[in-house]
């Protein structure tokens, strides 16, 4: 798994250009790194495409104290292969890819047996600002071209548009991984989706394709008519009113929380049927929970962050398949400090694509 050290030799065809944060201020300007030569197993891929998520703004800007500077963010990463190594046997040059959170892990462990890389015993590596077992600091996707090892790479059928395919990465598989395992599949059944950002209106897309009577839970109004006509949800409703939230007391079978700001979840967990599921995605500060709202009502409270290798893989599959795609906006990378501030303020529907294919010179 180690890699060894590139000769000089190499560096000029491997150079990359990207866009890097150099302090906790989280601005981005331009920057040029060397990535690593493509080795039996990797795959090499130009990057066309990124998704901008919050999690680039987390890193960017030092918030949990363990950025690595220069920091080069994005893992919600869709290209095409431009090389592969001689051992590769999954992927072709000009195959659609993508690559996700992380870019490697133990393989040795009994979740990477079972295809669980998420959760790997010695830790997954992150798609940046990660140590990898190479001892190099991991560099995402804002960038030309990354080198992954092919157990990390996803193929994107190649009629589904790459734009799209880059927020599946992160946002589609946050949501879809929780639903198939809780088996939150089931037609008829009915879902509540807490928050409508990048992995709350994912939650609705999947949702509605699995046959589920979706309700979307907000704070603001404003949200009512994209919910309702835009992302095809059944039903909307204010969380802050008190009225409306006790009217479907008991009527849910699953409920999806994908709000990271701190919130009630009480009120929430209310609304499950007898022996319903509550899965939080989002990561507020605190969960604060009255033991008789699980206990008396049997209900489930869940966590979970991505997915596998295998359950990704099938969600880009059901996408394709479904049609489903994510509301993107597309940007240059130039414009992408301003995006960031967006992503803060929440002014974005739903997500951010940077096209590092026209933009990144």
């Amino acid at each position: 798994m180690v890699k060894s050290p590139m000769s000089s030799s190499e560096s000029g065809e491997n150079e990359c250009l990207s866009w890097a944060a150099r302090d906790p201020s989280g601005l981005l300007s331009p920057h040029t790194f060397t990535r690593r030569s493509v080795t039996s197993d990797d795959v090499s891929l130009k990057i066309t495409h990124c998704g901008v998520c919050y999690a680039d703004v987390i890193w960017t800007r030092n918030k949990h104290g363990d950025s690595k500077y220069p920091l080069i963010p994005g893992h919600e990463i869709a290209g095409i292969v431009d090389k592969v190594g001689s051992n590769v046997r999954g992927f072709k040059v000009g195959d659609h890819v993508g690559v996700g959170t992380y870019v490697n892990s133990c393989r040795q462990c009994e979740y990477c047996n079972e295809a669980q890389e998420v959760s790997c015993v010695k830790g997954q590596v992150f798609t940046f600002n990660a140590i990898d077992y190479d001892g190099s600091v991991t560099k995402g996707g804002y960038s030309s071209h990354i080198v992954v090892h092919e157990r990390y790479c996803y193929k994107i059928p190649v009629d589904y548009p790459l734009e799209s395919a880059a927020p599946l990465l992160c946002a589609g598989i946050t949501v879809y991984a929780p639903m198939i395992r809780h088996n939150m599949n089931q037609p008829g059944k009915s879902l509540g989706v807490i928050g409508l950002g990048g992995l709350g209106h994912m939650a609705v897309k999947f949702g509605k394709a699995f046959g589920l009577n979706v309700t979307v839970f907000s704070t603001s109004i404003s949200k009512k008519e994209e919910a309702l006509n835009l992302l095809g949800a059944n039903n909307f409703v204010i969380s802050s009113d008190h009225d409306q939230m006790k009217a479907l007391g008991k009527s849910l079978d699953f409920v999806i929380d994908t709000a990271s700001g701190d919130h009630p979840f009480d009120p929430y967990m209310s609304l499950l049927k007898i022996a319903g599921t509550y899965v939080l995605v989002g990561f507020p500060s605190e969960i604060k929970i009255s033991p008789a709202n699980l206990n008396l009502g049997m209900r489930m409270l869940a966590g979970s962050v991505t997915g596998g290798t295998k359950m990704t893989q099938e969600m880009i599959d059901f996408c394709a398949a479904h049609k489903i795609y994510p509301n993107i906006e597309v940007i240059p990378i130039q414009k992408i400090n301003e995006a960031l501030e967006r992503v803060v303020n929440k002014d974005i529907k739903y997500r951010f694509v940077i096209d590092i294919k026209n933009s990144l010179k």
